[in-house]
């Protein structure tokens, strides 16, 4: 019934940013975290910022200081702000979205949007 859907994926210069967005849709009760991972080819899929419902947030080493993840609430949709892109970035990122639906835990994935930083 939940359906994750991302956007804002692109081609972009070192150096440049992008904006990503992921809207939860369905039959939703409550979202507890929802976050970022992200795969390049020929490696496995790694953890990039998750963000909880009381707004703590957690970011891998490699992108700290360059990346912001937020999310609003009444909208069920968390984004991620990607500024100083480097070639290293460039991979497939997938919204992820752990939830509650009548008492029990579910675990969501999103289609996933390419990134691709290039010069």
């Amino acid at each position: 019934q939940v359906q994750l859907v991302e956007s804002g994926g692109g081609l972009v210069q070192p150096g440049g940013s992008l904006r990503l967005s992921c809207a939860a849709s369905g039959s939703i009760f409550v979202i507890n975290a929802m976050g970022w991972y992200r795969q390049a080819p020929g490696k496995q899929r790694e953890l990039v910022a998750t963000i909880t419902s009381g707004g703590s947030s957690n970011y891998a080493d490699s992108v700290k200081g360059r990346f912001t993840i937020s999310r609003d609430n009444a909208k069920n949709t968390v984004y991620l702000q990607m500024d100083s892109l480097k070639p290293e970035d460039t991979a497939v990122y997938y919204c992820n979205a752990d939830l509650i639906k009548r008492g029990r835990p579910y675990n969501y994935w999103g289609q996933g949007t390419q990134v691709t930083v290039s010069s």
